[in-house]
């Protein structure tokens, strides 16, 4: 199997990711990458599910974990009967899965398609964790290469030696999106929003684009219009959390803003990913409210005073009509007509077909 991570920035290699190993799964802590790089290892299923609450990984980072988290619930039980392995894996899919509320739905496709391989392995005798981690790594290149598929797509809209808008880490289509614009001999400059309170933007998008090549420069997150004004902008764009079928977009908390912006000065907005099946409406997704008190301070550092509260949702809804496009595996589609891509035969960006 050709590996679709090559060539990509280190926290995009599998690896680099979530990876079960000798009865351990070792998560990349992007919390504090890229000034440390370290690693959280996981010796239990849970605590696996404890590192995506924690958010130690982000992005479509949890849905590597997740799967790695699989293997290593199927390593716990492994000296137990088929039927006590089998309600284990239950339990663990049941845990890992609701780790996250907003992406719960997701989260069991990837934990169906492991325990999937499970019963695969017991049916011809293998050993079931590896077989779990066997289909993760294929999950993964799967996912990967329909990416790379709608990174063409995308790049086909960025002009040459333009400029991109981008929000929070959009994971592999940003690697992928470089990638394709290298295969084209096409330049462009990136500004990245720092997308507080986390600062993916600043740590991890930037950070993608910079190992790979490219011009960026990292922006505040009360920035955006004066850059696109200023700085002539030519496209922004995001991954999403959700691509309901009713083309409401779950992302970030701030791609709305960010998206009404760019409607505003003629800018297009291109959302990359599968519209979800299980999203019929964004009145079907749960937006996850973190902890107030993490908007108070900034990578550790107490920034409002003592008796101040604070307001943390993860995630924001983007209307259809600040959509310009949502950019597929089979090509881009309008936000208003999502159900036609469910007519395309796609399964998805997290269905691996075996």
């Amino acid at each position: 199997m050709e590996r679709q991570d090559k060539d990509l920035a280190f926290m995009l290699q599998y690896e680099n990711i979530a990876w079960f190993e000798d009865g351990k799964v070792r998560i990349l802590d992007r919390r504090c990458y890229p000034r440390t790089v370290s690693f959280v290892t996981c010796e239990h299923y849970g605590e696996v599910a404890q590192a995506i609450t924690d958010m130690v990984t982000q992005s479509a980072g949890p849905y590597t974990a997740a799967a790695m988290g699989m293997a290593l619930a199927a390593h716990e039980c492994r000296d137990r009967s088929e039927a006590e392995q089998r309600a284990f894996l239950a339990s663990a899919a049941d845990c890992i899965s609701t780790a996250r509320p907003t992406t719960a739905k997701r989260m069991r496709q990837i934990c169906k398609t492991m325990t999937d391989a499970a019963e695969a392995a017991w049916a011809s005798g293998a050993n079931v964790a590896e077989a779990i981690k066997a289909r993760a790594i294929e999950a993964n290149n799967s996912r990967y290469s329909k990416i790379a598929k709608m990174a063409v797509y995308l790049v086909e809209q960025i002009p040459a030696g333009g400029t991109v808008m981008t929000q929070c880490f959009a994971e592999t289509i940003v690697g992928m999106m470089l990638k394709e614009a290298k295969a084209q001999g096409k330049t462009f400059r990136l500004f990245c929003p720092e997308t507080r309170p986390y600062f993916q933007g600043a740590r991890l998008t930037a950070t993608v684009c910079y190992e790979m090549g490219f011009d960026v420069t990292v922006i505040t997150d009360n920035m955006p219009a004066f850059v696109m004004q200023r700085e002539h902008v030519d496209v922004f764009t995001s991954a999403a959390d959700a691509i309901c079928m009713d083309g409401h977009v779950i992302n970030k908390v701030g791609t709305f803003q960010i998206a009404i912006a760019a409607k505003y000065m003629g800018i297009p907005y291109f959302v990359t990913g599968a519209p979800d099946l299980v999203h019929p409406t964004a009145k079907d997704v749960k937006i996850e409210m973190r902890d107030p008190d993490f908007v108070l301070q900034a990578m550790g550092v107490k920034t409002a005073r003592d008796g101040v509260k604070g307001y943390y949702p993860a995630f924001d809804v983007t209307p259809p009509e600040l959509v310009s496009g949502v950019v597929t595996d089979q090509g881009i589609f309008c936000p208003y007509d999502l159900w036609r891509y469910a007519k395309t035969g796609s399964t998805g960006e997290y269905e691996v077909v075996v």
